[in-house]
């Protein structure tokens, strides 16, 4: 890779710096301000924020190396994506908005949960803030081995320095700038994934010679690529479209709907960040499909599918835009890292240390526990990811699903059902989690498989923990006096912010 490369992405990395020490002299002189930024995103920011922190090195490896290997058929879980992200802005983002503020303010999710329905035992705050560090440490780690693999086959440079540069770099501009840095990075990471997954398709189209050209060598490569229905199965689309419902439970996602300046900025946020979306998805399978067709057209042999945005990022373009282009991925990367660090801060501080060790300390001092926080988390994260081959990370590509259905039946429910009482939530987090676990690791098939195989883990878990939570509230006594009142006070907020402006 040619030293221009190099200069664009160097590039990169100090204007990444530049804007955690604007974020570090802007918002960080309370607990709120560095964990929600002071409630001031802007729709824009909040939107690509989102969409920035969700969709992580995914969208630029892993959803063009499905489409190169398989077709449209890889379609189906951007279709499922695309839909539960709406449904997210529709359902979750106002009410979650307005309860988190009315609740006492709450600044995390375990946060919001135990103020919702009132648990004094703080129970469910403490398994809930449990969950999130355990998963998001997991979670954080597989982004940065990510960044140290991006370094190794883009740069030839060592693992573990791409680790440490990747790693450091968002270590950096997280723990200084806290939430306001994440959030402006996410949305400069947002805005360059969305120019490279648009540039990158298009250019490798024109120089195979247009659209009626790209899809003639497709289709001699294999007709049925352009087949959404070919290799799959009802099951296989079930499976493919259930990733869809893991947005309600995604903490580094719903987050930022907590951070938002007024419910009435969701409309204009969902407009921007469901563009966004839809154009990059459609770009990440037009990268897959475009590629597939190069490589067929040139002789190119494509060891790994996942890689050929990387590739033709290298031999398409120049070095100085070549190092743009593989900037997005590290943006990718990055924005959902340091998303996962701050709310696994978050937790840290407010639901550990401030709820049973320090409940009167000041906020310079939540602040400065916030940041280490994110440092230990940092760190741990990094000594998981220093051997890409520990097994350990393998429980990270399952997190999704553990998220969606421990978080997912919990939010909506607790948003929008009044009925719903404390221990209906504690058993739908667990039966959420314990089904996806089940799922995964049983190996309960004749051929000693897991049911995963045959059916993606966040169906049967959303679907079960659902239900838990239905069934353990009815059979309780229902909510009543401040959780009841709270509950109230935030549907007349919600009337009153859907009235016309006055």
């Amino acid at each position: 890779m040619e030293s221009g490369a190099l200069i664009s992405l160097g590039l990169y990395f100090a204007l990444m710096l530049a804007i955690g020490v604007y974020a570090w002299r802007k918002s960080t002189s309370d607990v709120s301000g560095y964990m929600l930024g002071g409630r001031q995103l802007g729709p824009a920011v909040t939107a690509l924020s989102a969409g920035a922190s969700d969709m992580s090195g995914w969208l630029m490896l892993g959803l063009p190396g499905a489409m190169f290997a398989s077709g449209l058929s890889a379609a189906w879980i951007g279709l499922g994506l695309v839909v539960g992200a709406w449904l997210n802005y529709l359902i979750v983002a106002p009410r979650l908005r307005v309860y988190t503020e009315v609740a006492n303010d709450a600044i995390t999710i375990p946060d919001y949960l135990g103020e919702r329905f009132a648990d004094r035992s703080h129970l469910l705050r403490v398994i809930a803030s449990l969950v999130i560090v355990v998963f998001f440490t997991l979670y954080t780690a597989s982004g940065m081995v990510a960044g140290g693999k991006l370094f190794d086959s883009a740069f030839g440079f060592d693992y573990a320095l791409g680790l440490w540069v990747t790693a450091g770099v968002v270590l950096a501009y997280t723990l200084f700038g806290g939430f306001l840095a994440v959030s402006l990075t996410d949305f400069v990471q947002g805005c360059i994934m969305f120019v490279a997954l648009v540039v990158v398709p298009v250019v490798a189209m024109i120089n195979v010679g247009g659209p009626a050209e790209t899809s003639a060598l497709v289709r001699s490569v294999d007709p049925a690529r352009f087949d959404l229905l070919a290799g799959t199965s009802v099951i296989g689309i079930v499976s493919a479209l259930a990733w869809g419902l893991g947005y309600f439970g995604q903490p580094h996602i719903i987050v930022r709907f907590m951070a938002i300046r007024s419910v009435r900025d969701l409309p204009t946020a969902r407009r921007i960040g469901m563009s966004w979306m839809i154009v990059s998805l459609v770009g990440a399978l037009a990268t897959g499909l475009t590629g597939l067709a190069y490589a067929t057209a040139n002789g190119l042999s494509v060891g790994d599918p996942e890689t050929i945005f990387i590739l033709l990022s290298d031999i398409l373009f120049d070095p100085l835009v070549t190092g743009f282009l593989l900037a997005a991925i590290l943006a990718a990367v990055m924005s959902t890292i340091s998303s996962q660090l701050l709310v696994s801060s978050s937790s840290l501080t407010e639901d550990f240390y401030r709820m049973f060790l320090r409940r009167d300390a000041p906020q310079t001092e939540l602040v400065l526990v916030g940041r280490l926080a994110v440092l230990a988390v940092a760190l741990a994260a990094i000594g998981l990811a220093y051997n890409p081959e520990n097994n350990v990370l393998g429980l990270v590509a399952n997190a999704w699903a553990g998220f969606g259905a421990a978080f997912g039946p919990l939010v909506i429910l607790s948003l929008t059902w009044k009925r719903m009482t404390r221990n209906g939530a504690l058993a739908g987090m667990i039966t959420g989690a314990a089904v996806v676990l089940f799922w995964i690791f049983a190996p309960v098939l004749p051929s000693g498989a897991a049911l995963t195989t045959v059916l993606y883990e966040m169906v049967p878990g959303f679907i079960l923990s659902f239900l838990a939570i239905v069934a353990v509230s009815l059979m309780g006594r229902a909510p009543a006096g401040e959780v009841a009142e709270t509950f109230d006070a935030v549907e007349a907020r919600l009337a009153e912010a859907r009235s016309p402006a006055t």
